[in-house]
């Protein structure tokens, strides 16, 4: 039997435990170990590395939880932007997505650029078309609301620095 291993994370920024209640660090515990086992799910059944990235970012940026995907912060101006990027080591292969907006999941989107156009990397509208063409599922901006991230934000929005 192949032995294999595999590792997460749950985005950027700092979550300080005495900031959280009990219930709140169960929730993240669980969308981290949810978003574990659906790569080694991948893995055990013999899929490939990739396959396994895909799977586990996939359940994170499903996770209102967490900032990416359905959890992302809100811009500048109160918009969902979102970036992502995969890349095989193996095939030398990158792809990359920036500043999409609706795409349900933006991994899914860099794996599909890496695999099936000749670019590395396709952001905003040229990025959701290419979605489009590829059949991806987008969501609307609804989607992608939080109301943590929303008054996260309603707390800096008019900062003006960066």
């Amino acid at each position: 039997m192949q032995q294999f291993s595999i590792a997460i994370h749950g985005g950027a920024g700092t979550i300080v435990k005495k900031d959280i209640t009990a219930g709140q660090e169960t929730a993240y515990m669980k969308g981290l170990t949810d978003a574990l086992q659906a790569g080694y799910l991948v893995l055990e059944k013999g899929g490939s590395s990739l396959d396994a990235v895909s799977a586990a970012v996939v359940s994170l940026e499903d996770c209102i939880l967490f900032n990416a995907g359905r959890g992302s912060v809100f811009t500048k101006t109160g918009m969902h932007e979102m970036d992502a990027s995969i890349m095989d080591g193996a095939a030398m292969s990158a792809g990359a997505v920036a500043g999409v907006s609706k795409i349900k999941n933006p991994i899914t989107l860099a794996g599909k650029i890496m695999q099936n156009s000749e670019h590395v990397m396709l952001s905003g509208d040229g990025a959701l078309q290419f979605a489009k063409e590829q059949g991806l599922q987008l969501e609307d901006d609804q989607y992608f609301f939080s109301q943590f991230r929303y008054d996260q934000w309603q707390l800096v929005k008019n900062e003006n620095t960066f």
